[in-house]
């Protein structure tokens, strides 16, 4: 191998496989040259007996007693221990021994907490956030991290480095008894989604995030504080449920796993061998298999779940068996004893324990303990109790909120509307703010359950109710209510929305309001500002848009919700933006043309003017004949408008923020490129497609079996082997096999990359990918379209924002935008017949591609790349450039400044039509232009391989988003740019607009 790819490998291992060599907050730490000066200082002054001690976690109560205080004096001073893990009680208290145990301590101790919901899970008068299962329902990632910041902000006052959080569990049995509700939900792919935002969020504000219960506590009905679960499943039911939050969690950089008390037997032989004890589960799946690098804690040891009946103590087996920490033994000094006895007899080996204790002294670098000072006590109630976490947990509780049925569209309540009766399921006083809401704009009479009996034992109730056209009926009990006579003749008779101000298991228990409503709502709380939202979305001025995390009953499905009110630009009269109203109509025809003439089968096109929408309409159908109709919603393969959509739109932000200059090298920020050929590219070059990268590679040299087929692969014209045509002059050979151990037609931990909807390939791929990248040869530096340039510019983007670029992308711009339809990797967010199919790959995929992305590097770099991965629908894409027209803000909130976006977009190339990332018209009279006659030179934008293009006019005010799938069913001949009809469309547009003549 090239000695120059060899620090490459590392950069794969790190940015591409997404940080599963080493976590962020570790690897972050070792970036800092003071760190293993200060690591090799402080081990070498510890005695094997100190460097032992380092691996214990000591339990104790924050109560300020003589006896709490000699405890703590004891398991500090005497057993130098490496971490306190308190339990409940006062904050203050908590505090204060926290103070006096780091005085005491010869090295700095780290401090854990079980704050799987916040402070308020063990400590009293601290802000209570909601719990997991709720938080479940929020498909906002945003504000699922800044809740893990704001957890992290206040376990840093407390002087807390480690949070046993989040439960990683996927909660998919309702007789759990430990679980449950502290579980995110029942989807495993959601249940990561959660874990990585909420632990991102801690580990953003210093705080080591542990997931737990490793391999997955979820579907047990056994409580390991008590017993030892047994999980009886297939490895691979554990690959595609139990482990894949894990999996996720450490591809995206987490730093903390906790190993639970659970019994595997697929995993581990040894039967009642808890998998915090088993070297199989611990070593070689966790570590090895996983290849997680962080810390590894047991669940605390005490718990009779962790006990195997044998004479050695629990501590040696966990510490035998590959965990790094062992929290909360019973006897310390015992355990401690055993651990240094069985090195010096040599049965476990002191370059483990070294490797450790080196490990657990990085990551107390990592939590500034090397510089930490002790907890200021004096203001610490107001500085955790700020308005500002107030904010934050209304929004949580307002974002939580779910409309899981909505038959007809019933609700919300139509404008003319008038009279509304409010049933009350329990007590009357509790609804009042809904009351009050509903009040603002209908005329509201309630109605008490009693009375509801009494009218329909007296033979009025229909009489009654006969004036009102819909009813609410609000359940703020978490018991069970029977549904009476008298209210399954409302509800058959009316259309009621039955609002639970309740928990989603008090709604499961109500299986007949839930068939016989038409319109069903979960709050999960009766709180002020939940009934308020509430009262306002059933007025249709608000948005709800929460999911249900796990299922309701047989239709109402973990994952389902709708959506309430739609985030769309304003509809306006053409007229009054001189807008020719027949002119417009040319639109229509130049699609249907389109279609008629086997361009595409179906599209979707959105003009916006000043931000309002001008034009929005969807044509045709998925794959010709016969299949679904296109509708507004449906989302596309956007290929390399991905580019400026999502890789572009990454490095405005990290620009905006400070952390790059253009024309620094990518060896200043990726110090792994050193020595390579591409270490020396500036990122300006990227940028303008100038950096000498090539175009692309091919990656069938990289997957296909030379020995399987005869001759050549391609042919410049068609024969009796070569039958699949690819291109103007390529034609292919379909005849092959994949080499061995690229592809399984299972899915597990090992092949998790989506291939076609029966294959996948090893995760491994992608390090054979970046490695062909890496030694391609550079060319000269003229301008040369490459999408490889884009794949390197997202190694920069993940480097610099500390997580995966997906996660990054919607942290930051797609979710607070409410952009639900625009993501990498669709079929993880999202119902199969919402997503449009590119193409039938005859050659390559052998099927149709739907859900995963046609361009087959991304594909191989796991669907998510900086050049190809993402999808939309043009309605919510046309909002996302409408940001960047706007200067960066949209909705009164700024994304990007004002100055990166005149830069950005404004900048052109002195030797190409290329801007910085975007493309642009060709301006000089000569040559190739990828847009119409009429479109003015300041236009930005892209266009992508699958038909899609996006242009923002700023001069006009407009954006232009046509998307389709014009590789469908193949990719040749490419009708689309043969009639130009991406061109034709946009000189239509400014016929209509600027009331241009032909």
């Amino acid at each position: 191998m090239n000695k120059k790819i060899l620090p490459f490998l590392f950069l794969i291992n790190i940015l591409v496989v997404k940080a599963q060599v080493e976590p962020l907050l570790f690897y972050k730490a070792k970036q800092d040259p003071n760190c293993e000066q200060w690591v090799d200082s402080v081990y070498r002054s510890l005695s094997l007996k100190e460097r032992v001690g380092q691996l214990f976690i000591h339990t104790i109560a924050p109560l300020e007693t003589k006896h709490t205080m000699d405890q703590l004096k004891e398991v500090v001073r005497e057993y130098k221990i490496g971490g306190l893990l308190f339990s409940g009680g006062s904050f203050i208290s908590q505090a204060k021994l926290t103070n006096q145990a780091q005085e005491w301590a010869k090295t700095p101790l780290l401090i854990t907490f079980d704050g799987e919901w916040g402070l308020s899970m063990r400590l009293k008068d601290t802000p209570r956030f909601p719990r997991n299962m709720v938080l479940g329902c929020i498909k906002d990632q945003q504000l699922l991290y800044k809740y893990g910041a704001e957890v992290a902000r206040q376990c840093k006052e407390m002087g807390v480095h480690v949070n046993f959080a989040p439960v990683a569990d996927v909660n998919i049995n309702p007789k759990n008894p430990v679980i449950n509700t502290r579980s995110f939900g029942e989807d495993p792919t959601t249940v990561a989604e959660q874990v990585i935002a909420y632990a991102t969020g801690l580990e953003s504000g210093g705080v080591v995030a542990v997931c737990k219960h490793f391999p997955g506590h979820g579907d047990t009905d056994v409580d390991s504080h008590k017993s030892l679960p047994l999980l009886p499943f297939s490895k691979t039911r554990l690959d595609s449920v139990e482990l894949l939050p894990f999996r996720r969690a450490i591809r995206s950089g987490v730093s903390g796993m906790m190993v639970g008390h659970l019994e595997v037997p697929i995993l581990e032989k040894k039967s009642g061998l808890p998998s915090s004890l088993s070297k199989e589960i611990v070593t070689k799946l966790l570590k090895e298999e996983l290849a997680f690098k962080g810390l590894v804690f047991t669940d605390a040891l005490a718990m009779r779940g962790a006990s195997t009946g044998t004479k050695e103590t629990l501590s040696l087996q966990a510490i035998r068996a590959g965990n790094d920490m062992v929290l909360a033994p019973r006897r310390i000094k015992e355990e401690i004893e055993s651990v240094i006895k069985a090195v010096k007899a040599g049965e476990v080996s002191e370059a483990s324990i070294e490797e450790r204790c080196r490990k657990i002294l990085a990551y107390k670098y990592a939590v500034g303990l090397a510089h930490s000072g002790s907890i200021q006590i004096s203001g610490l109630r107001e500085r955790i109790h700020s308005k500002e976490t107030d904010k934050l947990i209304q929004q949580l509780d307002e974002a939580a909120i779910v409309v899981a049925k909505n038959e007809e569209n019933y609700f919300p309540l139509p404008q003319e509307v008038k009279d509304v009766a409010l049933l009350v399921l329990g007590e009357k006083s509790k609804v009042h703010p809904l009351i009050e809401a509903l009040k603002s704009e209908k005329q509201v009479d309630v109605f008490t359950s009693a009375e509801i009996d009494q009218l329909y034992s007296q033979g009025a109730l229909r009489k009654t109710f006969s004036k009102y056209e819909r009813i609410v009926c609000c359940n703020t009990e978490n018991r069970p209510i029977a549904i009476t006579p008298s209210l399954t003749i409302l509800f058959r008779e009316n259309p009621v929305a039955t609002v639970f101000l309740s928990s989603l298991k008090s709604a499961r228990r109500e299986p007949q309001f839930l068939s016989l409503s038409k319109c069903v709502l979960v709050g999960h709380t009766a709180n002020l500002t939940v009934q308020r939202k509430i009262g306002n979305a059933l007025l249709g001025k608000t948005v709800i848009d929460g999911v249900l995390p796990e299922r309701l009953s047989d239709s109402l499905l973990a994952g389902s919700g709708i959506r309430f009110g739609k985030i769309t630009p304003q509809a306006v009269n053409l007229e009054e933006y001189g807008v020719d109203q027949k002119k417009i109509t040319v639109l229509d025809s130049l699609i249907l043309k389109g279609i008629e003439n086997g361009a595409f089968p179906g599209s979707q096109l959105v003009i916006l003017k000043e931000g309002k929408e001008i034009y929005n309409k969807a044509f045709g159908t998925y794959s010709g004949e016969g299949s679904k109709r296109v509708s507004q919603e449906s989302v596309y393969d956007l290929a390399s408008v991905t580019k400026t959509s999502a890789t572009l739109l990454a490095i405005m932000k990290l620009y905006d923020k400070g952390l790059f200059n253009l024309d620094d090298k990518l060896d200043q920020h990726l110090p792994e490129l050193k020595g390579t050929n591409k270490g020396g590219l500036r990122i300006r070059e990227l940028l303008l497609h100038e950096s000498g990268v090539a175009a692309g590679i091919s990656v069938y040299d990289l997957i296909v079996d030379k020995q399987s087929y005869g001759g050549r692969l391609f042919s410049a014209s068609r024969s009796q082997q070569h039958t699949v045509r690819l291109g103007a002059r390529t034609w292919g050979n379909p005849n092959f096999n994949y080499k061995k151990g690229f592809v399984s037609s299972i899915e597990n931990t090992a092949y998790s990359i989506p291939f076609n909807n029966k294959l996948w390939f090893h995760r491994g791929v992608r390090d054979t990918v970046l490695t062909k990248i890496i030694e391609t040869p550079l060319r000269n530096k003229s301008y040369r379209y490459s999408c490889l340039g884009f794949i390197l510019l997202q190694q920069l983007v993940e480097r610099l924002s500390g997580m995966p670029m997906d996660l990054f992308l919607t942290k930051e711009f797609y979710d607070p935008m409410k952009l639900d339809k625009v993501t990498y990797l669709p079929l993880s967010k999202m119902k199969a017949e919402m997503i449009v199919p590119s193409t039938t790959d005859r050659f390559f995929r052998k099927g149709e591609v739907l859900g995963t992305v046609h361009d087959e590097t991304a594909l191989l770099l796991g669907g998510v790349s900086g050049n190809a991965g993402l999808f939309a629908n043009a309605t919510q894409l046309a909002i996302l450039y409408q940001m960047l027209l706007d200067g960066g803000e949209w909705n009164e909130r700024q994304y990007l400044s004002k100055e990166t976006c005149r830069l950005f977009t404004t900048t052109t190339s002195r030797i190409s039509r290329r801007g910085l990332g975007f493309d642009k018209p060709n301006s000089r009279g000569t040559g190739y232009s990828p847009c119409g006659d009429l479109t003015p030179k300041e236009v930005y934008g892209h266009t992508g391989f699958t038909g899609s293009a996006v242009w923002v006019d700023p001069k006009n005010k407009l954006v232009f988003v046509f998307l389709t799938n014009r590789t469908y069913p193949s990719v040749w001949p490419n009708k689309l740019s043969e009639y130009k009809v991406r061109e034709e469309l946009q000189d239509a547009m400014y016929r209509a607009i600027l009331n241009k003549r032909e």
